[in-house]
């Protein structure tokens, strides 16, 4: 059966070798008048990909790829861990190298990004906080995205990589049931990937509501609906509780207004309802991300406002961004 590793690009190198196959990797590049890092925009970052038990060889090839779309705009140095579930008699780690470089609009905008791969088994994982500092660039700031981990308490033991990491990204679409309360050694890195992907959303609504006064939006306010499909359901949870917060800020209390999350029939849609004591105000949007389309329909103070707006999520490669430096 293949594991994620195998299903992984890159040369296989032995582990204390892994800088000399990054030279030998980029001279061969060179040479056959390929890009190689020498002129390249310098790296910025040190990322870790961990891939958790529940992913499966063509998920791990999914992120594998859009850490490298990532790293098109974000140079990065990436090592990317891929833990045995059955260590099938393996004692050692193994490691793989893998490069890319990328020509922007000149041949002066050069970047370049490098993987490492590591497959560990249970009895070498004493020795993988070790392999992994000695991979990553001293200098630079580290960033660590926990992919399809399968408990909470299991991540929890790479204590090394949750208190270095300045950010550590779960998507709790995925997660298990719990991951963004746990107690992590440093819970205010973690950073939610449905969160981020929300942006555009949350930019749109937000803008939208600005437009009236604190007062009119909160005045009367009786529940705030979520709606979304089923593929949405976290989509429309972190959606509440960004509601819920933006209203309290202006002024509205948590006691007196029903949040609430509701299934909705269909496929990638999404949409807030707003319920008023007064027949004079109301709010709704609507947003269709299989294609795009989204709607205001609005009523505060007499005024009524109807107006299509463009819907959509961040890209995955976007949202990772997103989650890291904002």
């Amino acid at each position: 059966m293949s594991t994620i590793f195998d299903a992984l690009p890159g040369i296989e190198v032995p582990v204390g070798e892994i800088s000399k196959g990054f030279a030998g990797m980029w001279a061969s590049a060179a040479a056959e008048g390929g890009p190689a890092p020498d002129e390249a925009t310098a790296t910025q970052v040190n990322f870790v990909l961990h891939l958790g038990f529940r992913t499966t060889p063509e998920d791990a090839h999914t992120q594998f790829q859009t850490v490298v779309r990532f790293s098109k705009r974000y140079p990065s140095r990436v090592v990317v861990l891929c833990p045995l579930q059955e260590d099938r008699g393996e004692t050692d780690i193994r490691a793989k190298i893998y490069g890319e470089c990328f020509l922007g609009r000149s041949k002066s905008d050069k970047r370049c990004v490098e993987f490492v791969l590591l497959s560990y088994p249970r009895s070498a994982r004493q020795f993988l906080e070790a392999e992994v500092s000695v991979c990553l660039s001293a200098d630079l700031p580290m960033y660590y995205w926990a992919h399809r981990f399968s408990e909470n308490l299991k991540l929890a033991d790479y204590r090394y990589l949750l208190t270095r990491a300045r950010r550590v990204l779960i998507d709790s679409a995925i997660a298990p049931a719990g991951a963004l309360t746990f107690p992590w050694p440093r819970p205010n890195a973690v950073r939610d990937l449905v969160y981020s992907r929300l942006l555009p959303v949350r930019q749109t609504v937000g803008q939208f509501l600005a437009s009236y006064s604190p007062a009119a939006l909160v005045r009367g306010l009786k529940a705030v609906t979520v709606e979304h499909t089923r593929e949405l359901t976290a989509e429309g949870r972190v959606l509440v509780a960004w509601l819920k917060r933006r209203l309290a800020a202006c002024g509205a209390a948590h006691d007196a207004v029903q949040f609430s999350a509701e299934a909705l029939p269909g496929e990638r849609k999404l949409a807030i309802r707003f319920a008023y004591s007064q027949s004079a105000s109301s709010f709704a949007w609507a947003g269709d991300l299989a294609n795009g389309h989204a709607h205001f329909d609005a009523e505060f103070g007499g005024a009524r406002a109807s107006l299509p707006a463009a819907v959509s999520l961040l890209s995955p490669e976007a949202a990772l961004s997103e989650a890291m430096f904002f």
